[in-house]
């Protein structure tokens, strides 16, 4: 059955529970053939109302920050698997205790930890911390300079040049994250640049983490050659191999709830004015940049129809998208649903001009809402 938008408040981000699982299930799938581990992370979905549910599929998560590993031990009952690309000395004993893996991002972050690391191990046997180090294959397809972790001075990775013939002594894993919403052709061309650069060192290991990236759920993704490529590095290292994407858990889960608060007419251009934000509550669109989409509108303008830009409701002037055409005109307290609004959008929000934060709501398998969270005064002025 669709959603009944008339029972959800305007703005909310509304993650359908029905698509989050169909997504689970294919990703649960792609594991169990290919033998590798998949987890969740954080970064690119980090709605905590929802981990019981991902905690049915999927064995691990994976965080950026010291936050988000507790969100990951409190919410899903798991050691994180973490990344930090320069970790902090007061953070760092509590990083250790609360993670099953660490990544580092440089030779000198490792050393400067590697004996606080080896001293945890020793006193505390059952809960050894597995430690690795992210390289960088000088190989990215990603087009977006912002988004792409290869391009000249990038501060993340090692290449190889500052490796000798061995990995360091108590670095068991190596990780790699290049990709950003790719299919498993990008993944293949990858593998290649990095084991031309790094195979020796990945005969020497215990395990390759992937990194995000790899978009498995969206439509036409080759799944059959992500499974035989993570067979065929796995088998030909005798490693184990960890897949973390950000994108493909939450893919087309869910929306966003507009209102259309004013119509105006600027320079022949009709112009609708939103109850939500661009740059405050969807700053991908602009960052990256892309159009999302809009149920019911025609994502281009179409001749003779009523169309419209669309605006935020702040005072920056780049807040707004455009243009939109729809069958009929728009009208003041007219519901707009802006589609696949769920992984990254909502762990990129902010309060910027003091607007509020959209609502957070779940539409349940049971086919009932269910409002997770509001936001109000508090919410902005605990930021400041």
């Amino acid at each position: 059955m669709p959603i009944d938008f008339a029972q959800i408040p305007s703005p909310c981000f509304v993650l359908e529970e029905r698509l989050l699982r169909q997504n689970l299930q294919l990703i649960r799938q792609v594991m169990d053939e290919a033998g590798c581990q998949i987890i969740l992370a954080l970064k690119g979905f980090s709605m905590y109302s929802a981990f019981p549910i991902v905690g049915e599929y999927l064995p691990g998560a994976t965080a950026s920050s010291l936050n988000e590993i507790k969100l990951i031990n409190e919410y899903l009952g798991y050691r994180a698997h973490t990344y930090i690309p320069a970790y902090q000395d007061e953070e760092f004993e509590e990083v250790l205790e609360r993670s099953s893996h660490l990544t580092f991002n440089s030779l000198s972050q490792w050393e400067r930890f590697k004996q606080r690391v080896s001293d945890y191990n020793q006193t505390h046997p059952e809960k050894t911390v597995s430690c690795g180090i992210r390289v960088n294959p000088q190989y990215s397809e990603v087009e977006t300079d912002m988004y792409n972790p290869c391009v000249p001075g990038s501060r993340l990775g090692v290449t190889r040049s500052h490796f000798g013939d061995t990995l360091p002594e108590g670095i068991e894993g190596i990780h790699f994250h290049t990709l950003c919403e790719n299919g498993s052709d990008v993944l293949e061309r990858t593998l290649e640049a990095l084991e031309s650069r790094f195979g020796d060192l990945l005969h020497q290991a215990k395990w390759l983490n992937m990194g995000g990236g790899h978009l498995m759920t969206r439509e036409g993704y080759d799944i059959p050659k992500l499974i035989s490529l993570v067979k065929a590095i796995k088998k030909k290292y005798n490693l184990d191999v960890i897949l973390e994407p950000g994108s493909a858990i939450a893919w087309r889960t869910g929306y966003l709830v507009s209102t259309v608060l004013d119509i105006v007419e600027s320079q022949g251009i009709e112009v609708a004015i939103l109850n939500t934000s661009f740059a405050a509550h969807m700053p991908d669109t602009l960052e990256m940049p892309y159009k999302p989409r809009i149920l019911g509108a025609y994502h281009e303008p179409v001749a003779d129809k009523p169309t419209y830009r669309l605006g935020g409701m702040t005072c920056l002037a780049g807040d707004f998208m455009g243009d939109y055409s729809f069958d009929e005109p728009l009208k003041i307290g007219d519901t707009l649903i802006f589609d696949d609004m769920i992984h990254y959008t909502m762990v990129k929000t902010t309060t910027f001009n003091g607007v509020n934060l959209p609502s957070i709501g779940i539409w349940q398998a049971n086919e009932r809402f269910r409002l997770v969270k509001t936001f109000g005064y508090e919410s902005f002025k605990d930021r400041l």
